[in-house]
């Protein structure tokens, strides 16, 4: 329960799940820009790569997917369980608070289905 019956309380929180949802955007673009780097100088080498080598920045790529979908995920589980502490007070009328929870829940999704496709695709 908050001490603050100030629905300025809400869109802080609304802020923080706003910034915890652009870190895993850049953590999976990092990711997916690492794997096809990889990708590129396998396909413009002149020399064969050894399997490490290959499966490094595929393995690099895939953990940033992951994280930046854990990031996703556990910050949305974080700002439902924010609103659920909220009074009514601090909630305006017709708010739909559940936007970027859904938002951030379908970044995850995407995280995974990409990182199951790097891996499936190798």
């Amino acid at each position: 329960m908050s001490y603050l019956d100030d629905p300025r309380v809400l869109f802080a929180a609304e802020r923080t799940l706003l910034a915890w949802q652009r870190t895993a955007i850049a953590l999976m673009g990092f990711g997916f820009v690492v794997e096809r780097f990889g990708l590129f100088l396998r396909m413009m080498g002149t020399h064969v790569a050894s399997e490490s080598q290959r499966g490094f920045s595929l393995w690099v790529g895939v953990g940033l997917l992951l994280m930046g979908g854990t990031v996703s995920a556990v910050s949305a589980l974080q700002f439902r369980r924010v609103l659920q502490g909220l009074g009514h007070q601090e909630i305006p009328r017709g708010y739909w608070t559940s936007m970027g929870v859904w938002l951030n829940f379908l970044l995850a999704f995407i995280a995974l289905a990409l990182a199951v496709h790097f891996v499936a695709s190798n």
